[in-house]
């Protein structure tokens, strides 16, 4: 069951790599002067910063995903089913965090998506610890 639990961080991590090409593109008119308007200016310049903002939001919250993932897998005991849904939970509200904050200026909205992931990554941190305990 533990080779179950790298799907949802390689799926994490593709998602991730796919916001580095977004950027690449969505600055090459402003680098390299591909695909800007005839006055020169970046078809992208609003969102750009956004999905900037974005791809650093992918290293803050998601490292305590990374660890709790790694810890459940290397250790020699089962983790809990729990687990593997809670971490596709995170990886899917991930996902929709990523759409509503460069998609929108909906802070409420993105705050609400953010609580999602916070609350899954915390309840495996939690089933976890009261595995420990027994």
């Amino acid at each position: 069951m533990s080779d179950l639990l790298i799907l949802p961080m390689l799926f994490h991590i593709l998602w991730v790599a796919m916001l580095y090409v977004l950027l690449t593109v969505m600055r090459a008119p402003k680098i390299w002067g591909i695909g800007a308007r005839a006055d020169g200016t970046n078809p992208f310049a609003t969102l750009e910063p956004r999905v900037s903002a974005n791809l650093s939001n992918q290293f803050e919250w998601p490292v305590l995903f990374y660890a709790i993932c790694t810890l459940l897998i290397a250790r020699p005991e089962p983790y809990q089913s729990s687990h593997l849904w809670f971490a596709w939970l995170f990886v899917f509200g991930r996902i929709i965090h990523s759409v509503v904050q460069i998609f929108t200026t909906n802070i409420r909205l993105r705050g609400l998506i953010f609580t999602i992931n916070f609350v899954a990554v915390m309840c495996m941190w939690f089933v976890l610890g009261l595995s420990a305990l027994n």
